[in-house]
């Protein structure tokens, strides 16, 4: 019998997406396959979805807690020999779970499998096509925040029991950087696989938790801290570049932001780190105004002015 998956779906004030994610798992291919939706304190009608799959789905109810303890205690109820996650706005193509398992089967040395994302609005159209997502012992890559490493947040990835137990789940203490930190933890340890093919429906929308700049800033310096205090990772070289990258990456999205002060800081931090830099640093304001009058040229052209009568 083939090993059987766990689908962890964590649920917060999703009820109108959630459906299209539960049938969306319990409609794979893949024929071993149990669906744990945790409820994390939701307060809209995501119960009355629970009364529409009876025993086809186990509905886990904690208080809210977070995504990433939501996700921890969906494992702790499940039995899968492999863990799959979907956060309850996302969904999946029939055979995503059967290519992951397939990997896993080709070769059984792999700590996560990943695959190609369509990221989708809130209605569903289509935004843009990622298959820039990376395979092997990528690690330094998820440190050092130049380019795509592991795609689609939680709703890409399958792992199997045993990697995830070995690094103790998600932490908690995070939230935008819990993918991130649990990614990286595997991958420290592992072979990384990727499936360069769209096989989640990952949705792009104002409450992605990514857009909350002070708890991604939190969220990332722990991430980082656990990260150096590793033996693989723990000095030289790449700490400066990483770290250099990292505040690089925070004053940016604090400019845009207008919150300068903070910009200030991340960008003096990220110079002394890397000192190489500071002619990305400085090109911040001038990309700004580009934008600004790019969006200006836009609105004031002929085709967006109406007419006078």
């Amino acid at each position: 019998m083939k090993p059987r998956v766990s689908v962890i779906i964590p649920n917060y004030n999703y009820a109108l997406y959630l459906p299209q994610a539960i049938e969306s798992a319990l409609g794979q291919t893949y024929p071993n396959v149990e669906v744990l939706v945790v409820d994390d304190g939701s307060t809209d009608n995501s119960e009355r979805v629970r009364e529409r799959y009876g025993n086809r789905i186990r509905w886990v109810q904690q208080r809210n807690q977070g995504v990433a303890a939501a996700r921890n205690e969906g494992v702790r109820h499940s039995s899968g020999e492999f863990v799959a996650f979907l956060d309850a706005d996302d969904f999946w193509q029939p055979w995503k779970l059967e290519r992951q398992v397939q990997r896993f089967v080709e070769d059984n040395q792999l700590g996560l499998v990943h695959c190609g994302v369509e990221e989708i609005d809130d209605s569903g159209a289509f935004i843009r096509l990622r298959l820039d997502g990376l395979e092997g012992w990528v690690a330094s890559h998820l440190l050092l925040l130049k380019r795509s490493v592991i795609l689609g947040g939680g709703s890409a990835v399958i792992v199997p029991r045993a990697s995830f137990e070995a690094v103790g789940g998600f932490d908690p203490r995070l939230s935008t950087a819990a993918d991130w930190d649990f990614f990286f933890q595997i991958a420290e340890r592992w072979r990384v696989g990727f499936i360069p093919e769209p096989l989640v429906k990952y949705r792009v929308h104002s409450s992605n938790m990514h857009r909350n700049i002070k708890v991604m800033e939190h969220d990332m310096l722990l991430g980082f801290e656990k990260a150096f205090s590793s033996d693989n990772f723990g000095h030289g070289h790449l700490r400066r570049r990483s770290y250099g990258n990292l505040h690089m990456v925070l004053a940016g999205s604090f400019f845009r932001a207008g919150l300068l002060r903070d910009f200030a800081r991340h960008a003096l931090k990220s110079l002394w780190f890397t000192p190489r830099n500071v002619t990305h640093l400085f090109g911040f304001p001038l990309r700004q105004f580009e934008r600004f009058r790019r969006a200006l040229s836009s609105e004031t052209s002929p085709r967006s002015i109406p007419n006078q009568r």
